[in-house]
């Protein structure tokens, strides 16, 4: 039987880690909307902050995207791609809520 090496060891635990984190994560999501123990007006901004570590936990744990220097890069172009998308999507929907608009 082979045995792992100390950075499959350690890298088994950060996968785990970002695993354990991230159904953690959902279930805390889930929880705030199904057991009804916060109030109404907090479950959006809840769900938002825990949707932004959500994000961050899957940028660091499983796309090892990080602040150092040769991953910000990567980092950027991310963002980059995303301002696309979004600038793209609200556009589109900007434009059929005008044509909506004009036509009624």
């Amino acid at each position: 039987m082979k045995r792992s090496s100390p950075e499959e060891r350690r890298e088994r635990r950060f996968y785990s880690l970002g695993l354990g984190l991230s159904v953690l994560l959902s279930a805390a999501s889930f929880g705030s909307v199904m057991t009804g123990l916060l109030p109404a007006g907090w479950i959006v901004p809840t769900l938002v902050v825990l949707a932004l570590v959500q994000i961050v936990v899957q940028f660091r744990y499983f796309l090892h995207i990080d602040l150092t220097r040769q991953k910000r890069e990567d980092l950027q172009l991310l963002l980059f791609t995303i301002l696309l998308l979004a600038i793209m999507a609200f556009g589109t929907l900007w434009v059929m809520g005008d044509l909506s608009e004009r036509m009624m």
